[in-house]
């Protein structure tokens, strides 16, 4: 397993071998020894996952305001999805900016991302499913967003969604103090 730093700040890009044979395969999800030889996160108090059966579903732009932050760790275990995180900790050096990238089961790359960093996808295959590991549970009250179609953000996302939430469509504007 080896996780490889992004541009943003704390948010890496993790890459596990498939190793196969006659039956499929068998590909590690998450090493403890990896990422604490990073400095990384490794307990994890939750795990989820979410379906999107239609191609063009977009899920975001989500994260978890303080003291209930999480560290997340995202994988696309079918399907296909283009994977978007903004950074939204007024102290970083990357505040205001994204990054994006392509998570398969194909390619089985991960996403290890830190606190403060709003999180979303827009799929590219029929039948997406997200595996999601989080440092802390859920908690509805610390529950955040920032519009997807934000123009001073200006994702350059490859498409526009065919399924939204109404939730996900009336977050608000990212507005960077």
């Amino acid at each position: 397993m080896t996780t490889e730093p992004t541009t943003i700040p704390g948010v890496f890009l993790v890459s596990s071998p498939k190793h196969g044979d006659e039956r499929g395969y068998l590909q590690r999800i998450c090493c403890e020894e990896s990422f604490q030889s990073e400095g990384l996160n490794t307990r994890w108090a939750q795990s989820s996952m979410t379906s999107s059966p239609v191609q063009g579903t977009l899920r975001g732009m989500h994260f978890q305001k303080p003291p209930c932050g999480e560290i997340k760790l995202i994988r696309a275990v079918s399907g296909k999805v283009w994977d978007c995180l903004v950074d939204v900790r007024p102290d970083s050096p990357t505040f205001g900016k994204w990054e994006s990238f392509e998570l398969s089961e194909e390619n089985g790359h991960a996403l290890y991302v830190p606190e403060g960093i709003a999180h979303g996808f827009l799929t590219l295959s029929p039948d997406v499913r997200m595996l999601y590991s989080m440092s802390v549970p859920y908690s509805p009250q610390h529950a955040a967003g920032v519009l997807w179609k934000d123009p001073g953000l200006a994702i350059l996302w490859p498409g526009d969604p065919l399924v939204i939430s109404e939730k996900d469509q009336s977050w608000p504007a990212f507005s960077p103090k």
